[in-house]
């Protein structure tokens, strides 16, 4: 067991779930999941469903035009600019017509899109490719997996939709051969109504394919982007810079930390210390403090480097290892000493000040 994960791990098997990273990345070079059957069978729907309802005004627009045609256009003087105007006259007849379908499906288009990928615009597939003109690699993608399952996709497509047309058409059979006996409009209202119930049939069942056939996608999508560990190990040193390199910005940022830690200690009152081990330095100011705050403190060649700057700014050390070790354990820089050993760094400060000759006050 232990052998093929150390076996799959070298070479790189992509077993892992992609991460949001990666995820992010593929959307942005427009490789999501995504079936054009969904778009196909939702704009086949509309449509139909836009005849069904709108399909009288429809056929009132073409018969429209038609009597505008027969009993006015016809009677013009046959000219240049009478043509131009017929044209244009048509031509806004016929856009008025069309106008609505063609806002269906576009709706349908923006709806199936934005169900199976939400708002993407991608200007990457703008970029033209031109590997896709090498026929080598057209040659690969015409007998490839892919176009084998797209072909059972569409043979499955036509003998499912063309079967079920033909049984709606079976059932109708008798109004069918008997179409010849009824009128103009009659025949008209038939065959139109047929026309819809078979097209909205069809554009449920190419739904139904649609759905399987987006979970489909989204299944190879998500095979396609797994990662192996070494990639997500990469993608994290990628992302969180090299350990190396953070290392060394840690270690300057400890460096600058130092310094200015440094920088405080010709400041400090006092610097109790360890002796050898632990060195903190204390400052107090009664007016503005309501305790004394350690301004710097640190452990083995730290300490030896606080007890150095304290010599040589005349810095007084007293050498006191159990309170050295509570205050280096209990106080962090720039902390208060608590109250619990007020009284021992007290007796510090007096002793310090009587010492110099500072009075500064007493802690008690």
């Amino acid at each position: 067991m232990l052998l093929r994960l150390d076996l799959q791990l070298f070479s790189g098997e992509k077993t892992e779930k992609a991460t949001p990273h990666k995820r992010r990345e593929t959307r942005k070079k427009g490789q999501v999941a995504k079936s054009p059957e969904v778009s196909s069978a939702l704009t086949l729907l509309l449509c139909f469903a836009f005849f069904m309802v709108g399909g009288k005004s429809l056929i009132a627009g073409c018969l429209n035009i038609f009597r505008h045609s027969y009993q006015e256009y016809l009677l013009w003087d046959f000219s240049i600019a009478s043509t131009q105007l017929l044209f244009n006259l048509l031509l806004w007849d016929v856009v008025k017509l069309v106008a609505p379908i063609f806002g269906v499906v576009l709706v349908a288009g923006v709806i199936a899109n934005y169900l199976q990928v939400g708002f993407m615009f991608n200007p990457e597939s703008l970029k033209m490719n031109l590997g896709k003109l090498n026929p080598l690699q057209g040659f690969k993608r015409i007998f490839s997996l892919k176009s084998i399952v797209e072909l059972i996709k569409s043979i499955l497509k036509i003998v499912l939709t063309s079967s079920i047309a033909g049984m709606m058409i079976w059932e109708q059979k008798e109004e069918l051969f008997s179409i010849g006996q009824k009128s103009l409009w009659d025949s008209s209202r038939f065959i139109g109504s047929l026309t819809i119930k078979i097209g909205i049939v069809t554009a449920c069942i190419l739904i139904i394919l649609a759905a399987a056939d987006y979970f489909y996608q989204k299944f190879e999508y998500e095979k396609k982007i797994r990662m192996s560990k070494q990639d997500i190990k990469d993608e994290y040193k990628k992302m969180e810079g090299d350990p190396f390199i953070k290392g060394k910005r840690r270690a300057k940022q400890r460096e600058l930390s130092m310094n200015r830690m440094m920088q405080e200690v010709p400041k400090a009152d006092v610097v109790i210390t360890n002796p050898t081990h632990f060195a903190i330095a204390i400052r107090y100011d009664m007016e503005t403090m309501d305790a004394p705050e350690v301004i710097a403190k640190g452990k083995d060649h730290i300490a030896l480097k606080i007890k150095e700057i304290a010599k040589e700014n005349k810095i007084m050390t007293v050498e006191n290892k159990p309170l050295a070790r509570a205050l280096f354990a209990a106080v962090e820089i720039g902390g208060q000493i608590p109250e619990e050993m007020f009284n021992a760094v007290g007796e510090i400060l007096a002793y310090v000040y009587y010492q110099e000759n500072r009075y500064k006050g007493m802690i008690t």
